[in-house]
């Protein structure tokens, strides 16, 4: 055993910086590129992948010519056929890239503002789900929702608990869809929002609560739900749904959230983010 350890530090000093540095740089890409796709339907092919590639191999050096054949096409038809089947995991996947190393600003910026507004959105929640309303709210924050809003009916009106009431009241013209709010405003009402395709999600929750975590799966919107069936108040949160909260714990996290983000702490805030939410994570 010591032998091996010493044969591995000798090679280790053999090598140089350049390449200690590269080995680490391809060692974070692919434990990066695992941790996308963990828990999802891409996890399961890669590894019948990875099985072929053993395969191929072992039929080359045992000189079965027509094993060979076979799996060699099928490997080379199957990476194309893995980008067309997993065009959405991958999308997620650039887009969660590019958010990380390019953040532009959507939320709100002067946090005297950020307060007043908070408190008008909570306060509407609040009231809606007093009234089992049911309400679909997403908070722009450093992903742009620009497809998104372009889906619904521009409003660009001020923010005020008063109006984003009357949008949830049942039966009326912009009832039925997402709110987007950013950039102080209230942006567009009756928008699309995409569904998540997590199969591991409690059968129990409806339209409203997939299109939710749908959004936070690609953006890292702050999206808040309120049930119409129990009045129940939900927010998601990077494809994550915790719910049961209240007046005052909604405000609470919103407002940590976003006083992180501005600080541009974004690990540090991801990090807590769980520490702040006391509700169980719902993935069933």
């Amino acid at each position: 055993m010591q032998n091996f350890i010493s044969m591995i530090m000798n090679s280790l000093k053999s090598m140089s910086l350049t390449a200690i540095i590269d080995i680490l740089v391809v060692a974070f890409i692919f434990y990066k590129g695992y941790m996308l796709i963990k828990e999802t339907r891409a996890e399961q092919l890669l590894k019948g992948i990875a099985f072929i590639i053993i395969l191929i191999p072992i039929s080359s050096i045992l000189n079965l010519s027509m094993l060979y054949f076979i799996l060699s096409k099928t490997l080379t038809i199957g990476i194309i056929s893995v980008v067309i089947i997993f065009q959405p995991e991958i999308r997620r996947a650039l887009e969660h890239l590019g958010r990380s190393a390019f953040e532009d600003k959507h939320g709100f910026e002067d946090r005297e503002q950020r307060n007043i507004y908070v408190s008008e959105i909570v306060n509407a929640v609040s009231n809606l789900a007093e009234t089992k309303t049911g309400a679909l709210i997403a908070i722009e924050q450093g992903t742009g929702l620009g497809e998104i809003i372009s889906s619904g009916t521009i409003l660009e009106a001020k923010i005020t608990s008063n109006l984003l009431e009357n949008i949830f009241v049942v039966n009326t013209p912009l009832h039925d869809g997402a709110t987007i709010i950013g950039r102080d405003k209230i942006l567009a009402s009756g928008c699309v929002l995409p569904l998540t395709n997590n199969k591991e999600i409690n059968k129990k929750l409806g339209t409203r609560h997939r299109a939710a975590i749908g959004l936070s799966e690609i953006s890292d919107a702050l999206v808040i739900i309120v049930s119409e069936e129990t009045g129940i108040i939900s927010l998601a949160i990077n494809g994550r749904l915790t719910r049961n909260y209240d007046k005052d714990r909604l405000r609470t996290i919103l407002l940590k959230i976003m006083e992180h983000r501005e600080e541009k702490n974004v690990k540090t805030a991801g990090k807590k983010v769980k520490t702040w939410i006391t509700g169980k994570i719902n993935r069933k």
